[in-house]
């Protein structure tokens, strides 16, 4: 019997995995998270996809991701770099990425993603940027009493040791880059300074 995590918490990352569990097609077989962390996120969607894989580059985060990983026996968890690992080409009904493509090379990630997806298979990115115009910044700025009061209400906090990376692209860049990378990308930004990338592959693919 499988046991709920001994430590739950929520944070800004934690709000965005209702919407990417409710992106996971019916009968999914094989699911891939993209910086999984603790494996938090892959161990929920072992409730949903038949095999979950999860990658890290984070020895430590591994560690812990592998020691809250029991009563999960199809949940497989690999240390290693997204963008040079071996993975399974169109191996995946879905995958997802929560707060992780910042750190790498953000078209290289796309791509990748987009050949290790299956042909009718979904891709859910949540990732952070930077502003870099007035409106975006209009949009911080209105945001942040909201981001604040819900931080300390939820009690916010994460796993300690997760790396950081500070974003270099804005949010406009990124748009553009995704809709040139998944032809009819679904582009959502979302309160608690996130965006998301919503994009299923055709079934030619």
């Amino acid at each position: 019997m499988r046991q709920a995590d001994p430590q739950p918490y929520w944070n800004t990352n934690v709000a965005r995995h209702p919407g990417i569990l409710r992106a996971v097609p019916e009968d999914c077989g094989d699911a891939l998270d993209v910086g999984c962390g603790d494996g938090l996120l892959a161990r929920k969607l072992a409730e949903r996809a038949k095999r979950v894989t999860g990658i890290d580059k984070s020895s430590e985060m591994i560690a812990r991701a592998r020691d809250l990983a029991a009563g999960h026996p199809d949940l497989t968890l690999i240390e290693g770099d997204f963008l040079t690992t071996g993975l399974s080409p169109a191996g995946y009904d879905f995958i997802c990425s929560v707060t992780t493509i910042h750190h790498m090379d953000f078209e290289a990630a796309l791509i990748r993603m987009r050949e290790l997806l299956r042909p009718g298979g979904t891709l859910m990115v949540v990732g952070l940027a930077r502003e870099a115009n007035a409106a975006e910044w209009a949009a911080l700025i209105a945001a942040a009493p909201i981001v604040r009061i819900t931080k300390v209400l939820r009690r916010a906090r994460g796993p300690e040791g997760m790396p950081v990376a500070v974003p270099r692209m804005s949010y406009g860049q990124v748009r553009a880059t995704a809709r040139r990378l998944l032809p009819g990308v679904h582009y959502r930004r979302h309160v608690l300074r996130r965006y998301s990338l919503t994009w299923e592959k055709s079934a030619g693919g």
